[in-house]
């Protein structure tokens, strides 16, 4: 187990020390100028020779790529990410205050979608061929064709806009300060960016237990069970669940990477305060500092998830935890 752990730790730091690499080599190579984007055309154009390499000197523009990342990296093994160049301040504290409201629409939107996934996979799968399944099918298969952020704008045009359900965006109602928010508040412009995100994740799961569930139930204990009398819901309750629920676990899962790319473009389109909507400011701001974080953030956010998922195997099959420690 101690190998097991310390494999992880090394996987894990390797993941983020990569990352942050890419990051900020993808910025580097950008054609964003950050001085210009952060203070606008206009003031860029009035700006002197002198005070312009004032602001790149003082921004680090002009510093290069392995300098720059080195000094970064430097900084970040002793807990700082550098300061943000487009919020003015300290990334951490960038990444800690819009993280809440992330963590909570992935959450949301990460439960729902596995729990109707999985129940519309078993639905389907015991229903083969019938009516049931065929409309589980083709509502998988449209939403897996349905880009995000344009569902996401239906839904706002027509419980927002048209009759009036959910507010158009944000994550709190507009003119109050923080401490009147109350939790219905916060829950109900919390509501339909979860709804779109959870509903585009429903048709990988479900469409993946549905082929599960077909061929545990061509399985010849499953055969047996049935030729003793057992009904089909018994016999899947009582003998598939365990196999069932482990490849639904490594998907369910895996699929936060896909939650946070989502959940990226549904806070744009709902202008909701999170670290998709600080990931694309960054962006257009060339912020490597901030970019770099969030990316950090992120894959430590897949990794753990990943890593979850194999503690996860030995709790549902105890053969995979018998496995496990005749390996260590």
């Amino acid at each position: 187990m101690a190998r097991f752990c310390l494999t992880n730790l090394a996987k894990f730091a390797l993941l983020l020390l990569a990352v942050s690499l890419v990051t900020f080599a993808l910025v580097s190579l950008s054609p964003v100028d950050p001085v210009q984007a952060n203070l606008g055309q206009a003031a860029y154009a009035g700006l002197s020779d002198a005070k312009r390499a004032q602001l790149e000197a003082y921004w680090g523009t002009s510093v290069p790529f392995p300098e720059r990342y080195a000094n970064w990296l430097a900084a970040a093994v002793q807990g700082d990410l550098g300061v943000s160049l487009r919020y003015n301040a300290p990334v951490a504290q960038v990444i800690a205050t819009r993280a809440a409201n992330s963590l909570a629409l992935m959450a949301c939107a990460w439960v729902a979608s596995g729990v109707l996934g999985f129940a519309f996979g078993i639905t389907a799968g015991i229903c083969r061929g019938r009516l049931v399944d065929r409309i589980v099918k083709g509502y998988c298969y449209l939403l897996a064709s349905t880009p995000v952020f344009w569902l996401g704008l239906v839904l706002l045009i027509v419980f927002s806009v048209e009759l009036g359900w959910f507010p158009l965006g944000f994550s709190v109602p507009v003119g109050t300060a923080s401490a009147d928010v109350t939790f219905a508040d916060a829950l109900h412009h919390l509501a339909l960016p979860a709804i779109t995100l959870s509903i585009t994740g429903v048709a990988n799961i479900a469409l993946h237990t549905r082929e599960k569930t077909i061929d545990v139930l061509e399985s010849d204990y499953i055969r047996f069970a049935k030729a003793r009398g057992d009904s089909t819901a018994s016999i899947v309750w009582h003998h598939g669940l365990r196999n069932l629920a482990l490849p639904a676990l490594t998907l369910q899962f895996a699929s936060i990477s896909e939650l946070f790319g989502g959940s990226v473009l549904v806070e744009e389109v709902f202008s909701y305060p999170g670290l998709g909507q600080a990931a694309v400011t960054a962006g257009l701001g060339g912020d490597a500092a901030l970019l770099a974080g969030i990316a950090v953030a992120s894959a430590a956010l897949v990794f753990g998830g990943n890593l979850i998922a194999n503690v996860l195997y030995g709790v549902v099959d105890p053969r995979m935890r018998k496995g496990a420690l005749q390996d260590a």
